[in-house]
């Protein structure tokens, strides 16, 4: 079994705004990001075990629910947290996450802002 990588989070997130707001945040709480463009890098990837992947559910290069399926679904990569985002208007694909496993599904804005004191968290783990 692979150590947990404890300072690196794993992002699937194709929104320019997004991945600099990560980018940056991340740096500011020292983590590092790898943003992965396809549901194999990121099944790939979160073998290295980041402390945390974030998923934007809004994803246009892969669909985000089916990659939280699988990653729920390997007891290798189950443990790891999985944090998803999405328009507080789509309720259904927010329900969609949290059964597919997602350990917490925010409204984009609700992310965005919170955004540091998240990371601090997991970058303090």
């Amino acid at each position: 079994m692979q150590k947990r990588d404890s300072k690196k989070i794993l992002a699937a997130v194709d929104d320019l705004l997004f991945v600099v707001k990560i980018n940056e945040t991340a740096k500011r709480t020292g983590l590092q990001v790898e943003f992965v463009k396809t549901e194999k890098e990121l099944l790939e990837k979160a073998k290295e075990k980041p402390v945390l992947i974030v998923i934007d559910l809004n994803l246009r290069a892969f669909p985000a629910v089916r990659a939280i399926t699988k990653l729920k679904s390997n007891a290798e990569l189950k443990p790891l947290s999985v944090l998803s985002y999405v328009s507080h208007l789509q309720a259904d694909l927010k329900q969609q996450a949290q059964a597919a496993g997602a350990n917490m599904v925010l409204a984009r804005s609700a992310f965005s802002q919170n955004m540091p004191q998240l990371f601090k968290r997991y970058a303090e783990a």
